[in-house]
């Protein structure tokens, strides 16, 4: 996915979660909208560089839309929007070789209780549900989900395990967000709840998949699986 021209800015702070104030390089101070509800642990802090998108819509407040941030050398992609984007591009392409073989792909389609599933793949004899998140976290030697507690994220899980028990195909798809070249692991000490859930959930048939990013400042893809046991 290439990205629209970015203008690199400094972090002032990020608030109400969705909000955040940076300095352009011309010296402008801007709001710019921060499309990523999660804690942000370990993607930004006061005077990082970050990179914003300008969207000149007159329907949209906020005209700048925080991208990327660069921490220890590391860039992160933070608008978790773009997981959806890029996974879809990588079935498409081929990349992500464990989901190919369906005659047609179809996002945001409700399922289950009050849901939609991220992407449902369907051929003449199977469906398959892919559910996805992004993962930014970085916790110690480790890339982790989630970086707060999901409440949310455990009942995909439980949705997925419904999808199988009807005799169909289920997929939990991370998609790593970050340029680290670290091993993968589902964030325990913050939500055990949704780590029981996801071992659980395997156990009833549901396929977990681990892919990083490739991340430059123009283009973000996704590149190679990584392990997860």
């Amino acid at each position: 996915m290439k990205f629209d021209k970015l203008y690199t800015a400094r972090l002032v702070k990020r608030y109400k979660r969705f909000l955040a104030d940076v300095v352009l390089e011309n010296g402008e101070e801007v709001t710019a909208h921060v499309p990523n509800s999660g804690a942000m642990t370990s993607c930004i802090e006061p005077n990082c560089e970050v990179w914003v998108s300008f969207h000149d819509n007159p329907k949209r407040k906020l005209k700048y839309t925080l991208e990327l941030t660069k921490m220890d050398d590391v860039l992160i992609c933070t608008n978790t929007g773009v997981a959806n984007k890029i996974a879809i591009e990588a079935i498409e392409n081929g990349t992500i070789k464990e989901l190919q073989g369906y005659s047609s792909l179809k996002p945001e389609q409700k399922y289950g209780v009050n849901s939609r599933i991220d992407i449902l793949l369907e051929s003449e004899d199977e469906k398959c549900y892919v559910e996805i998140k992004s993962v930014s976290l970085k916790s110690g030697n480790h890339l982790a989900f989630p970086d707060a507690v999901t409440t949310r994220g455990k009942k995909h899980l439980d949705e997925l395990v419904s999808m199988v028990k009807q005799g169909h195909r289920a997929v939990m798809l991370y998609i790593i967000q970050r340029t680290d070249k670290l091993p993968f692991k589902i964030a325990d000490e913050i939500d055990k709840k949704y780590n029981d859930a996801l071992i659980e959930a395997r156990k009833k048939g549901v396929e977990v998949l681990v892919y990083q990013s490739e991340i430059s400042k123009e283009e973000i893809k996704i590149k190679n699986k990584v392990a997860f046991n």
